[in-house]
């Protein structure tokens, strides 16, 4: 079941388990039952980024990667996991920063917290176009060094942002990036196959899309945009409540129906049979929730791409 990450030599389960709603929607105890679970069934990413989740009140940022070390820490199970993390998001009040003095600050606390020695990938989360490409390449080559870092990725970055990013790396013998992190899923795809599809396929860059799931828009939930009008998450998804919006909707619940599956594993198993994919990422709140590992499992026909695709064209 595992592939392995272009250009590394890591080797991944299809699906990577996003870490943002640790310590958010999922209190220490819930979070460790779905590490549990996913581990448990074989699979080994977990994703998260040093400020998860301070968007929830009383968090200050790291609440994520705290749990995670704790589990870690618990179960002993480093070995058996790889861990991303990020550094550079953007605050309240914040600029995105990566100069050397502040990754350097960051990738320490995150160590910390994460219990480990080490992070398998660490993301450039969002870019600072203050800070010179060539300080923050030299930066994560001093990382990848020491020991800290294995493998760097980006997310949130312009096509062109990295392509000057692996110009430098090659030009001056440094690691570049060999992840990238877009938004991609059903309903926004423009950007990503317009934008950076291309370059991924020249690059031979590895892509885990983040909000694999629209935000739960895709999860079955709600099986009309009127449903998501009585929400009490109307705000988040109210860019989803559209004709095409419904579009995709209902071709989704029609393909769920056909492979007797959810249509949280349809859009999975979407994402899986685009083959510039390497894993999405999606998030769990409760572990009853963690049947979307079953889309892996699901092989979708040229037939059923085809109608979601015609769905959700842009």
């Amino acid at each position: 079941m595992k592939r392995r990450v272009a250009n590394t030599d890591l080797k991944i389960a299809p699906f990577v388990l996003g870490g943002n709603v640790f310590g958010w929607t999922a209190d220490e105890q819930e979070s460790f039952n779905i590490l549990d679970r996913f581990v448990d069934e074989g699979f080994n990413m977990i994703d998260t980024a040093d400020v998860y989740s301070y968007w929830a009140p009383g968090n200050q940022g790291g609440e994520s990667e705290t749990i995670i070390g704790n589990w870690l820490n618990k179960t002993g199970k480093r070995g058996d996991v790889l861990i991303a993390t990020k550094v550079g998001a953007i605050r309240p009040g914040d600029k995105a920063k990566l100069n050397t003095d502040y990754i350097r600050k960051q990738i320490e606390s995150s160590l910390k917290r994460l219990k480990t020695d080490y992070v398998d990938l660490y993301y450039t989360h969002y870019d600072d176009l203050d800070t010179p490409i060539e300080e923050v390449l030299e930066t994560y080559t001093a990382l990848i060094k020491e020991g800290k870092v294995r493998y760097i990725a980006t997310s949130n970055m312009s096509a062109n942002r990295i392509k000057d990013s692996l110009k430098v790396s090659k030009a001056k013998g440094w690691p570049s990036y060999k992840v990238l992190q877009p938004e991609y899923n059903l309903f926004d795809r423009k950007q990503y196959e317009t934008g950076y599809q291309a370059l991924v396929e020249k690059e031979d860059l590895a892509v885990m899309p983040y909000y694999s799931l629209a935000s739960g828009f895709l999860t079955g939930k709600y099986k009309t945009v009127d449903d998501i009008k009585q929400s009490s998450r109307f705000s988040t998804l109210s860019r989803y409540v559209n004709q095409r919006g419904e579009t995709i909707l209902k071709s989704l619940l029609q393909v769920a129906h056909d492979y007797n599956a959810t249509p949280a594993q349809i859009a999975l198993a979407w994402l899986m049979a685009n083959p510039t994919i390497t894993a999405p990422i999606a998030s769990v709140s409760k572990v009853e929730q963690m049947d979307i590992l079953q889309a892996v499992q699901l092989e979708l026909s040229q037939e059923a791409v085809d109608k979601l695709n015609r769905a959700s064209a842009y």
